[in-house]
């Protein structure tokens, strides 16, 4: 199993950004994949979760109506589209296999999103 984050960088506050996780060594389609983050300080906080058959997705309340999580499982990538973003948005973001919750057992290298003016 491997787990590829891209995409992060230093964005304005309301401003949008897209991450990515690439995925291979296990079949991707199936299975249920969700975003993790971990600010500064902080502990491990679930972000949003899509499941592999339905499509379903779910959102932690502080970003619900600003992100989207997606998957496009012809190219066994997971993304995460980040509008309106703000100051605490500001962390390191890690793609895991899994619906919600923190826990894992395979993580990449993350991907850091800074928010600031």
């Amino acid at each position: 199993v491997q787990l590829v984050e891209s995409g992060g960088g230093l964005v304005q506050p309301g401003g949008s950004l897209r991450l990515a996780c690439a995925a291979s060594g296990f079949s991707f389609s199936t299975v249920a994949m969700k975003w993790v983050r971990r600010a500064p300080g902080k502990g491990p906080e679930w972000v949003a979760g899509i499941l592999g058959g339905s499509n379903r997705t779910e959102y932690v309340d502080s970003v619900a109506g600003r992100f989207t999580i997606s998957r496009d499982n012809a190219k066994n990538t997971l993304y995460l589209q980040m509008n309106n973003v703000k100051a605490e948005d500001t962390a390191a973001y890690y793609c895991a296999i899994g619906f919600k919750g923190t826990g894992g057992n395979k993580w990449g290298p993350g991907a850091q999103v800074t928010v600031s003016s």
